[in-house]
C-alpha cells in the first residue's frame, strides 16, 4: 500500500486543479484501490489559485460585481482565509479569459482593458478586515501597469488639466501627475503578489514586449504600449518609487508594478500556494505525487506549479509524477509522464474530454509506475 499526493495544478482552458485531482483519483484507485489518495490542488497565482487554496479547507468565498477588464460587469471573488489574509485573484475579476467572452483578443482590447476590477475586489476585501492581502495575478487581460488597481485604491491619475485618464494602458499617453492623498494604506501585515514570471516592466522582456501579444497586440501596437508604461513608470517615481526593472514587475501586464508601487511584495507564487496549502508536510512520508497541467513545456520549468512540487517532492524522497495535456519540454526529472494528448490521440481530443483522460492517465500511472 502507497500513499500518493495528487497535486495538480489548473488545465487551463478545460479543467479546474480540483476536478483533475478528483479524475486522476479515480483512475489510480481503479488500479490500486489500497492505496491512500491525498488529493490537494496547487496552482501558481494565476487561474485556478482560489480554488486551489479553497478546495485545501480553508477560506470563506465573497463575491461583487466589479468592473469587466473589457467593460461590463463581472463577478469578482477574493477568498477570506483562516489567518485572517485575504486571497483576491485577477484571472477570475479581470482575466483575458473573461475578456475572450467579449471576442478574440484585439490590438484595441490589449490597449483599454483594465485592472480596475481586481482593484475593487482587493479594496473590498481590506474594507472587511483583512490584514493581509494575497494578490494573484496571473492570466490577466491587461497590460495597464496596475493603473486601473491603483484607482480602485485611491489613487487618481490626472492629465494636464486635472482630469482622470482614460482606462487601461492608452490612457496613460496623457498621464501628467498622479495624487496619492487619497490612496487605500496596506493592510497591517501588507500585501504579496504572487506571480511565476520574472519579468521587468519595460524592454525585450518587458510587460508590453511579451504578455501583450497573448492579449491581441500586434507588432506596432507593442512601442506604444511600452512607451505608456514607460509614462506610468515616469510619473509614478516621484510619488510612489518603484523600479521598474525589479524582477516580475511586468507581471500581469505590468499590474505587479502598480502593486509593488503600492507596497506589495513580489513573491514565488507558487511556493506561497503550496505552503498555503500544506503541500510539504503532506509529502512527508508520500511514496509518490503527481502533479501536472495543460501544457508542460520550457515556461513550466521556469518557475510554475508542476516544478515546484517536483523539486518539493525531490527533497522529501518521493517519486515525482508528471501528466499534462501535451508535453513539449524533456522530462528527464521526472520517475514517469504522461501526455494526455497521446491517450486521446490528439490535443483537441484532449480538451474536448479533459476528466476521462486524466483519469486514463491515473490508471496508467497507478498500472506502471505505482510504488
Amino acid at each position: 500500500m502507497a500513499t500518493v499526493v495528487l497535486a495538480p495544478n489548473a488545465f487551463k482552458g478545460s479543467l479546474g486543479a480540483p476536478a483533475a485531482a478528483e479524475a486522476l483519483a479515480a483512475g489510480w484507485r481503479s488500479v490500486r484501490p489500497a492505496d491512500v489518495l491525498v488529493p490537494l490542488p496547487v496552482a501558481d497565482g494565476g487561474d485556478g489559485t482560489l480554488d486551489a487554496v479553497e478546495a485545501s479547507g480553508g477560506g470563506v468565498r465573497h463575491l461583487l460585481d466589479v468592473p469587466g477588464p473589457a467593460g461590463g460587469t463581472v463577478t469578482g471573488p477574493w477568498l477570506a482565509l483562516p489567518d485572517g489574509a485575504a486571497l483576491v485573484e485577477l484571472a477570475a475579476a479581470g482575466g483575458l479569459a473573461l475578456a475572450d467572452r467579449s471576442g478574440p483578443p484585439d490590438p484595441a482590447r490589449a490597449a483599454l482593458a483594465s485592472t480596475l476590477g481586481f482593484g475593487r475586489a482587493v479594496r473590498a476585501a481590506i474594507e472587511a478586515g483583512s490584514d493581509e492581502v494575497l494578490l494573484a495575478v496571473g492570466g490577466s487581460a491587461s497590460n495597464d501597469g496596475g493603473a486601473g488597481f491603483l484607482t480602485a485604491l485611491g489613487a487618481r491619475l490626472l492629465d494636464a488639466a486635472g482630469e482622470p485618464v482614460p482606462p487601461g494602458n492608452a490612457g496613460l499617453a496623457v498621464l501628467h501627475r498622479v495624487d496619492v492623498r487619497g490612496l487605500v494604506p496596506l493592510p497591517v501585515r501588507g500585501a504579496r503578489i504572487l506571480t511565476d514570471v520574472t519579468n521587468p516592466l519595460l524592454g525585450p522582456d518587458g510587460a508590453a514586449a511579451v504578455f501583450g501579444p497573448q492579449k491581441g497586440a500586434g507588432p506596432v501596437d507593442l512601442p506604444v504600449l511600452e512607451r505608456n508604461l514607460a509614462r506610468l513608470a515616469e510619473v509614478l517615481a516621484g510619488a510612489l518609487p518603484v523600479d521598474p526593472c525589479a524582477a516580475g514587475a511586468g507581471a500581469a501586464g505590468g499590474l505587479a508594478f502598480g502593486a509593488a508601487a503600492w507596497g506589495a511584495t513580489i513573491v514565488d507564487g507558487a511556493a506561497e500556494v503550496a505552503r498555503r496549502v500544506g503541500l510539504p508536510g503532506a509529502l512527508v512520508g508520500a511514496d509518490a505525487v503527481v502533479t501536472g497541467e495543460g501544457r508542460y513545456d520550457r515556461q513550466t520549468t521556469a518557475g510554475k506549479a508542476p516544478e515546484r512540487v517536483r523539486l518539493l517532492a525531490l527533497a522529501a524522497g518521493v517519486a515525482p509524477l508528471l501528466v499534462a495535456g501535451s508535453i513539449d519540454a524533456p522530462t528527464d526529472g521526472w520517475r514517469a509522464a504522461v501526455a494526455l494528448a497521446d491517450l486521446a490521440g490528439s490535443a483537441s481530443a484532449a480538451i474536448g474530454s479533459p476528466a476521462r483522460f486524466l483519469e486514463q492517465a491515473g490508471a496508467r500511472l497507478a498500472a506502471e509506475y505505482g510504488v
